[in-house]
């Protein structure tokens, strides 16, 4: 199944192209639908050149250790592109994806994404851009593993996570627009699930999880200054 027009204008490293480009584009491109917990791609698995975007649902990465120990790298959104050795890599999955609820990925086939930049370059400067923010991102996490307290990262963690998904206000709190699971966020910074709970009741009342992964904020500035504290102790 090929995606539609209105489809691929919600892709934001193609909204330089006018409708007119989106058309040849949509040809190249293919409709994928997965069930909650199905897996998109396995690491290592060889992929084909093709660019990978999350059209609807919540995608999560992860990868498993020599020792077996599982890493959760990032939790992606809708509109975020994403297996970025398949178009400019060796062409192999670095990590596991699997779909945390329903989900729905739109490929593009890589010949036709270079026949539209080569009418907009535009469009590889922000693929570009986002793979160099994923690089950074990587850099920043392993440093933090090293150097920083885990409460440090772990508030980090949930900042990212609010500037990816946005957040909604619900009377005096802010409230993620994702789910986060402990086992998530735990992989995620590198600490026990049991860790990850203790630390949560530490940044109680400010922090508050709710059944079902849902994370509340009730002070920004707060939580910053936990932080600071947390770094200088």
């Amino acid at each position: 199944m090929q995606a539609s027009v209105a489809q691929l204008q919600q892709i934001s490293v193609l909204r330089d192209l006018g409708n007119t480009d989106l058309e040849q584009l949509r040809v190249a491109t293919a409709l994928s639908f997965y069930q909650p917990g199905e897996v998109v791609m396995q690491a290592g698995d060889p992929l084909p050149p093709r660019l990978y975007v999350v059209l609807s649902g919540v995608l999560q990465i992860t990868r498993v250790s020599q020792t077996g120990k599982e890493t959760v790298f990032r939790v992606l959104p809708a509109g975020e592109i994403f297996a970025a050795p398949a178009l400019v890599g060796d062409g192999i999955a670095p990590a596991t994806v699997i779909a945390t609820g329903a989900a729905e990925v739109l490929t593009i086939e890589r010949d036709a994404l270079l026949q539209a930049i080569s009418r907009r370059p535009e469009v590889a400067l922000r693929i570009l851009e986002i793979y160099n923010q994923r690089l950074q991102q990587l850099h920043n996490t392993v440093h933090d593993l090293v150097s920083e307290r885990a409460l440090v990262r772990l508030i980090r963690l949930i900042r990212y996570y609010a500037m990816q998904f946005g957040t909604t206000r619900l009377n005096q709190v802010e409230q993620l627009n994702v789910k986060l699971s402990y086992y998530q966020l735990a992989r995620s910074v590198g600490i026990t699930y049991e860790e990850c709970v203790r630390l949560f009741k530490l940044l109680q009342p400010v922090v508050t999880y709710k059944r079902g992964g849902l994370i509340q904020i009730s002070s920004w500035q707060e939580l910053a200054a936990i932080a600071a504290r947390a770094e200088s102790a």
